[in-house]
C-alpha cells in the first residue's frame, strides 16, 4: 500500500497556500470535501506503477483471456437481432401478424433496446463495478431470449425482444471501458479489433446459423440456442472475468486496509464525496452532455449511427430480397450474409497492418503515441467504400442482375463500414465510450425510405447520406486538435 500522509488540520491552517494545492492536485476535487473534514488521513493509491493488482499489469494471458471474454458476450448477444431473421415469415404466420411494421418490429425493436438499455445499466457499473453488471446483463439477457422463445403471442414476443436487447447492449457499452482499464492508449488498437467483431460479425453470423436452425427445427429454437449459448457464455465468464474498474478496485482496496489496520481515515485516491444517487444521475446525463458540449463526438456519433443502422437496415431485407426476387430457401438465404463475412476477414488484417504502421511511425519520430486524428486516416481512406457498395446492392436487386452482383455490394458495404466503426471507436473510446444510440433510430426511419423508393433509388438514397459524411473525418483530420483542446470535457 502506499501512503500518503495529508497535512493535519493545524498543518492546513499554517501550511502555505502551495502546500494545500499539492494536496488538492494529489487528490483531486472530487474528494477535497471528505479529506478535509477528517482531518489526519491516508490515500490509499496503487503500490506503484508496476502494482499487480492494477488491471494494466496483469499477466497477458490474464488479460487477454478478460478481453476475449467480453467479446464473445458481444457476439452472442449481436447474433440475437438477425437470427431469427430467417424465420420471420413463421413468425408472421404463428402470431397472426397482418401489419408490416409489427414485422419489422421483430427484429428492429431489439435494435432500439441495445441503444436505449445501456443509457440505463451501463451508469450501475460506476457504482458496482463492471464485473456484477456483465454477470447481471448476461442473466437477463438468456431469461429475455427464453421468453421469446415461449411467446404465445406477439405482444409478449415485441416486449421480451425490447428487453432481451437492452440487456444485451451491456458487453458493447461496457466493452471499451473495460479494455481502456486493461489495455495502454498505445496498445490498444488489436483489443478494440477483437473487441468490435462481436457487433461486426454477430449480424452476419446470426442468419447464417438461424436459417438452418429455422429450416429443421422452426423459429422458436433460434431463441432456445441463443438462450443455451448465452448460458454457457455466462457460466464460462464467471471464473474469467475479473473486476477491472480502478475506481472499484481502489475503493475495495480501500475498504480492507480500514478493516485491518482500524484505521477509519483511509480513503481510496479515486473515493468521490458524492452520494451513490448523485453518482448515477450524473452517469446517465455524462453522455448526453458530452455530445452537447463537443461537436466532434456529435458528428461522429451520428456518422457512426447512420452506418451501423444502415447495416441493420440491409440485414432485414436480405431475407426478402433473396427468397422472394432470387429464389433462395430458407436454409441457403442465410448463406447471403457471407459476403458481409468476406469483408471482415479482409478488413481485420489490413486494419491491424495499418495500426501497426501508424505505431511504428509513430515511435520513430519520438512520440508517445499517435495523435488521436491520426486514427481518422483509416476512415477518410476506406469509408467511401460503403457508397459504392450501396449502389452496387440497389441497382443489382432493382434489375434483377445475378445474385452474385449484390453480394459483392454487401462486401463492399461491409468493408467500408468496418474502417468507419474502428476508427471512431479508438478516436472516441478514451473521450467518450461512443454508444451508437441513434443507429436504432436510423434504421426505423430509414426503412420507410426502402420499401417507398424501391431499392435502386432507397439504397441510393443511404448511399447519397453516407457521402454527406464523407467530407468530416477529413475537416476532423485537420482541424480536430485545435478543436478538441478548445473543448471542454469533463469525464
Amino acid at each position: 500500500m502506499r501512503e500518503n500522509k495529508l497535512p493535519s488540520n493545524e498543518d492546513n491552517n499554517t501550511g502555505t497556500q502551495q502546500d494545500r494545492d499539492s494536496v488538492a492536485l494529489k487528490v483531486g476535487p472530487n474528494s477535497m470535501e471528505n479529506l478535509e473534514n477528517i482531518g489526519a488521513s491516508f490515500i490509499v493509491n496503487w503500490d506503484g506503477s508496476d502494482d499487480v493488482a492494477n488491471p494494466l499489469n496483469w499477466p497477458p494471458f490474464k488479460r487477454w483471456a478478460h478481453i476475449i471474454m467480453v467479446a464473445i458476450l458481444g457476439l452472442i448477444t449481436n447474433m440475437a437481432p438477425t437470427m431469427c431473421a430467417p424465420g420471420i415469415n413463421e413468425i408472421i404466420i404463428d402470431f397472426d401478424i397482418t401489419s408490416k411494421t409489427i414485422s419489422t418490429l421483430a427484429i428492429t425493436l431489439y435494435i432500439l433496446g441495445i441503444a436505449l438499455g445501456p443509457m440505463v445499466l451501463s451508469p450501475l457499473s460506476e457504482v458496482y463495478g463492471r464485473l456484477p453488471v456483465y454477470h447481471a446483463a448476461n442473466l437477463a439477457f438468456v431469461a429475455f431470449v427464453i421468453g421469446n422463445a415461449l411467446s404465445t403471442n406477439v405482444a409478449q414476443f415485441i416486449v421480451f425482444r425490447f428487453l432481451s436487447g437492452c440487456a444485451g447492449g451491456v458487453p458493447m457499452a461496457l466493452g471499451g471501458g473495460s479494455i481502456a482499464d486493461l489495455t495502454p492508449s498505445t496498445n490498444r488498437g488489436m483489443a478494440m479489433t477483437l473487441f468490435s467483431l462481436g457487433p461486426l460479425t454477430g449480424p452476419v453470423l446470426g442468419p447464417l446459423v438461424g436459417g438452418f436452425i429455422v429450416a429443421d427445427k422452426g423459429w422458436r429454437w433460434t431463441f432456445w440456442v441463443l438462450g443455451m449459448v448465452g448460458g454457457v457464455a455466462g457460466l464460462v465468464a464467471l471464473p474469467i472475468l475479473r473486476e477491472t474498474h480502478p475506481k472499484i478496485l481502489l475503493e475495495h482496496k480501500a475498504a480492507r486496509l480500514r478493516a485491518e489496520t482500524q484505521n477509519p481515515h483511509l480513503r481510496s485516491e479515486l473515493a468521490l464525496s458524492r452520494t451513490t444517487n448523485r453518482v448515477l444521475i450524473e452517469a446517465l446525463v455524462r453522455p448526453a452532455m458530452l455530445l452537447i458540449r463537443s461537436p466532434i463526438l456529435l458528428v461522429l456519433s451520428v456518422y457512426v449511427g447512420l452506418i451501423f443502422g444502415i447495416m441493420y437496415l440491409l440485414l432485414t431485407t436480405f431475407t426478402g430480397v433473396f427468397e422472394e426476387q432470387y429464389g433462395f430457401t430458407i436454409a441457403t438465404s442465410g448463406l447471403v450474409y457471407l459476403g458481409l463475412g468476406v469483408a471482415m476477414i479482409v478488413a481485420v488484417p489490413i486494419f491491424n497492418s495499418l495500426n501497426t504502421h501508424l505505431m511504428v511511425r509513430t515511435k520513430a519520430q519520438g512520440l508517445p503515441g499517435p495523435r488521436p486524428e491520426e486514427r481518422l486516416l483509416h476512415m477518410i481512406w476506406f469509408s467511401p467504400s460503403v457508397v459504392v457498395g450501396l449502389f452496387i446492392y440497389g441497382w443489382s436487386v432493382e434489375y434483377h442482375i445475378h445474385w452474385i452482383v449484390p453480394i459483392i455490394g454487401t462486401v463492399f458495404i461491409g468493408y467500408g463500414a468496418f474502417f468507419v466503426l474502428m476508427p471512431a471507436q479508438l478516436y472516441l473510446v478514451n473521450l467518450f465510450g461512443s454508444e451508437g444510440a441513434a443507429s436504432a433510430l436510423s434504421a426505423n426511419l430509414l426503412l420507410r425510405y426502402i420499401s417507398v423508393l424501391g431499392y435502386g433509388w432507397g439504397n441510393s438514397l443511404l448511399g447519397f447520406l453516407a457521402l454527406l459524411f464523407l467530407p468530416f473525418p477529413i475537416l476532423f483530420y485537420k482541424f480536430g486538435e485545435r478543436l478538441r483542446v478548445k473543448t471542454t470535457i469533463a469525464i
